[in-house]
């Protein structure tokens, strides 16, 4: 649950989140091993994705304050760019946050936009030297949602899995359906049981609720703050005038509830996209539709309380467990299907479940949500995710209710399973041409650009 759910910084969690994480990874490989004091230089190489749209997506900065030993969760937003700035212009940094060593960003920072490595379009290779002598060098995989896996040496690495004996494993959402019905378990109740196996139930509920107390803080944020988004695009943050019209409108309007939704997802993503603080839910480009669905049923469902909470993020996680599991949450690899397709599955699953759906309603929704996503590009404009990031997290959130409603209408019986549009999703994105994966060289990156 809180590998999916990750406190951490925007704009995305495969661009930056786990390009930081990976960089703070190996400035502790090297202190763990005794070579952090004979280093003098380091380098930085991003692959494919990376490279692509590392500038636009803050990959640079994230390295940077990685090498610092910064941690996506606890690194200080306000701070960031002062302190990389800090970096460019003094040429040195803080390896590990305590080896002072010479950077020159132009030299030993790369992005490279046209070369990939083979297992994964997010890849990034570190190399330290001693002078002349390379100390150590490591590569990284950046899968989505902040993950990052080592480059073991076999060409296809993989997530350790947790030993934890766990008393109901599942893979697939048959699986879990399963479980459901031979437990006669809730999902959100399987959910808690695989977590409690892993932490105290007090810890899993704290944690949970300060995921929680994350989102309703960005949202918070976002409905603040006025002004254009960074970049160059120089797209305006909506969130704060639609606000202000939604309380104080003085008409009633049926369809009201969805403009608080579309309110609350614009929030997030603005948030999201001027790098600051967000839950990536299950990554930071879809970061905006699991807090929109939760504020909805916190505000509009009779009877909401600490509770609702508790299932909706329970039962969110574990369909996206499937997906993590059974094929992947990377715009990079899949294209944005992977990211918004998903969080609106998540989101249309766990809607349907604090609304009293059976699990066979909630896998129905999960399937729903993703099968109306199927062939989403990813083609940021300019390498940001603001353009069309923004308003396709606002458009899942309301398609993510529409999906838990219509399932509701049903009994639980339909044709497509959740197994089967997650493989046919999948399979989408291997025929997806490279160009529409998240390097901003295809679909609305270009035409935005040439008009």
């Amino acid at each position: 649950m809180f590998d999916l759910f990750k406190i951490g910084i925007g704009p995305s969690s495969s661009h930056t989140v786990g390009p930081m994480r990976a960089a703070a990874k190996f400035a502790a490989l090297l202190a763990e091993h005794g070579e952090l004091d004979r280093v003098t230089r380091v380098r930085a190489e991003l692959f494919g994705s990376l490279g692509a749209t590392g500038h636009g997506h803050g990959s640079e900065a994230a390295v940077l304050l990685g090498l610092c030993g910064e941690d996506p969760q606890t690194v200080d937003t306000d701070a960031t760019p002062v302190r990389v700035q800090e970096i460019k212009d003094h040429r040195t940094l803080a390896l590990n946050g305590s080896h002072k060593i010479d950077f020159d960003p132009d030299a030993d920072l790369l992005l490279y936009r046209r070369r990939s490595l083979p297992f994964h379009p997010n890849g990034m290779t570190f190399t330290a030297w001693h002078d002349e002598t390379e100390v150590r060098q490591q590569t990284y995989y950046s899968i989505g949602g902040g993950f990052v896996l080592d480059d073991d040496g076999s060409g296809n690495p993989q997530i350790v899995p947790d030993p934890t004996p766990l008393p109901h494993p599942f893979r697939t959402g048959a699986e879990l359906l399963q479980i459901c019905e031979r437990e006669q378990l809730r999902i959100s109740e399987v959910a808690w049981a695989n977590e409690c196996a892993r932490r105290p139930a007090a810890e899993v509920r704290r944690r949970l609720l300060e995921i929680w107390a994350v989102m309703q803080e960005c949202v918070h944020k976002g409905c603040d703050t006025v002004g254009v988004l960074p970049g160059g695009l120089k797209v305006r943050r909506r969130a704060a005038e639609l606000h202000r019209r939604l309380e104080s409108a003085a008409e009633i309007d049926p369809l009201a509830a969805m403009d608080w939704v579309t309110l609350w997802a614009l929030a997030v993503n603005e948030e999201n996209a001027s790098g600051g603080r967000v839950v990536t839910a299950p990554t930071n480009g879809a970061a905006g539709i699991i807090p929109a669905v939760l504020h909805f049923a916190d505000r509009f469902l009779p009877g909401s309380d600490e509770e609702t909470i508790l299932r909706f993020l329970l039962t969110a996680g574990a369909l996206a467990s499937i997906y993590q599991q059974t094929a992947s949450i990377s715009g990079a690899e899949v294209g944005c299907q992977g990211e918004v397709g998903t969080a609106c599955s998540m989101a249309a699953g766990a809607l349907a479940e604090v609304l009293g759906g059976t699990p066979e309603q909630v896998e129905n929704a999960a399937e729903i949500g993703m099968e109306h996503h199927l062939g989403l590009t990813c083609d940021p404009v300019g390498g940001l995710v603001q353009i069309p990031c923004i308003e396709r997290n606002a458009v899942a959130s309301v398609k993510a209710i529409t999906a838990a409603r219509l399932a509701l209408h049903g009994d639980g019986r339909h044709t497509v399973s959740l197994d089967k549009v997650i493989k046919t999703m999948m399979q989408t994105g291997a025929d997806m041409k490279v160009k529409y994966k998240e390097t901003a060289r295809g679909g609305l990156a270009v035409n935005i650009v040439e008009c």
